[in-house]
């Protein structure tokens, strides 16, 4: 006998619901799915701190993101949409029922056009001398001011958007099909009504819709592609698109148009949209948040199928850590799944000899994708455990005393190095009740004292 109920799932999901049903809906799924979700009490040390929602651009709602954790054995989740914080309320409730960790914030794109590398292609497919970064574990009584900080980079990111949908128009348009409605057809995918971010995904998978309205499936829709569109295409993405019956097509054409269409209607963001990676930094740390640089490194074969085999900051890696240090980045965030074992091996060793805290997460923003990160399950990189309960945390003590800040120079243990930190405050994370903030003062009073640390 299953748990399953189809009917409170689509309630989980459904992006039109007002966030207080999708979490009723929650409890009343997470109620009859008790007996079959993995034992908390075993698991293996995974966590997830970079999760999309439909606040950016991915096919989950933040209650089902966190639900998705949590089916996946996974003992915190973390929220990171673009430009946008308003999935972070329902991913702590969400994740409050199901008894995880979270952890919440936002990624954005900053410049480092004021700095040695301002010629040079960092982390950013798209663009040189800007580069991704996160802000995360945001203390919930910091929301307004992070919120004011992001409301601009999103108004200037829907003008940009809005330009290139007439650019992707008349390419669709010399190709033989209808132009796109920026409303109609872009702005209402996204969430930009509720502060949401709209981002370039927005535009391609309107793009999609509309060459699959056009052309059909299966052989058609290749031949559209290669000589209607001039994409060139793959041998696994066209046997990933000819597939029958395949129930991800939009999200693995919108994969192909990401490499191969992009790029002729992409237009440079500006300092408005992409501001100063220093101004990011500082805004962070003010608010008692915790800012990252993400860490991309060389792409061989892409995970997600949307990055070509490119080179990225790897050739320069020493020198662009001594900038993030300069900046003030107290931390780094990579995706274990993406890189060699070199490349992570490396990155370790730069962010310890520079005391930089290391955050682990699995960009997930499409189907395909798994919630799972085995890699942190290997004793080289359960550090990275430590580091996500200490963002757990953090986000909850700091949202009641914005001094316990991991990063703050007034903290109970501002004085203890970095790493020791980091140790202390994953033992108050872990010492925290996940299904309730009841514990929460008990864990700051003994945090305060110094009974976690060793």
């Amino acid at each position: 006998m299953t748990g399953r109920d189809p009917a409170l799932e689509a309630r989980v999901n459904d992006p039109v619901l007002p966030g207080a049903q999708r979490l009723e809906a929650l409890r009343q799924l997470a109620h009859r799915l008790a007996g079959e979700l993995p034992d908390l009490a075993s698991a293996g040390g995974e966590s997830n701190n970079h999760v999309h929602t439909i606040y950016s651009f991915s096919p989950y709602t933040p209650a089902m993101a966190a639900l998705r954790c949590r089916q996946a054995g996974l003992e915190v989740a973390g929220s990171v949409d673009h430009d946008s914080i308003a999935a972070a309320p329902e991913m702590r409730a969400a994740c409050s029922i199901l008894g995880l960790g979270a952890v919440t914030g936002c990624e954005l794109r900053v410049s480092f056009k004021d700095g040695p590398h301002a010629d040079r292609k960092i982390n950013n497919p798209d663009s040189v001398g800007l580069a991704y970064m996160t802000i995360q574990a945001l203390p919930a009584g910091s929301s307004a001011r992070v919120e004011a900080f992001l409301e601009p980079i999103r108004a200037r990111r829907r003008q940009r958007t809005r330009q290139m949908c007439e650019a992707a128009s008349e390419l669709l348009e010399r190709a033989g099909m209808a132009p796109l409605d920026f409303e109609a057809d872009v702005l209402s995918r996204s969430k930009a009504a509720e502060v949401g971010g709209l981002t370039e995904r927005h535009l391609l998978a309107a793009v999609a819709d509309r060459i699959l309205a056009t052309f059909g499936t299966g052989l058609p829709l290749i031949e559209a592609l290669r000589s209607r569109l001039r994409i060139d295409l793959p041998a696994k993405p066209a046997l990933l698109l000819a597939e029958e019956g395949n129930p991800y097509l939009v999200y693995d054409l919108l994969g192909v148009l990401k490499s191969g269409f992009l790029a002729r209607i992409f237009i440079q963001p500006d300092e408005v949209e992409c501001p100063r990676a220093r101004d990011a930094v500082a805004l962070a740390l003010e608010v008692g948040a915790v800012p990252a640089y993400a860490y991309l490194g060389d792409v061989g074969e892409s995970p997600t199928g949307d990055k070509k085999a490119e080179r990225f900051e790897d050739a320069f890696l020493d020198e662009l850590f001594e900038e993030l240090v300069d900046i003030g980045f107290p931390a780094v965030t990579y995706m274990p799944p993406r890189n060699s074992a070199a490349q992570l091996l490396r990155v370790r060793k730069l962010c310890e000899d520079r005391g930089l805290m290391e955050i682990s997460g699995v960009d997930i923003n499409q189907p395909r994708q798994s919630f799972n990160c085995p890699e942190l399950r290997k004793p080289e990189f359960r550090h990275l455990t430590d580091s996500t309960w200490a963002l757990v945390a953090h986000e909850r003590l700091a949202s009641i005393d914005p001094r316990v800040a991991l990063f703050s120079g007034q903290g109970p243990l501002a004085s203890l190095p970095p790493r020791e930190r980091i140790s202390a405050y994953a033992r108050a994370g872990r010492a925290l009740d996940r299904g309730s903030p009841a514990s929460d003062p008990e864990v700051l009073a003994a945090l305060q004292k110094g009974r976690f640390t060793r």
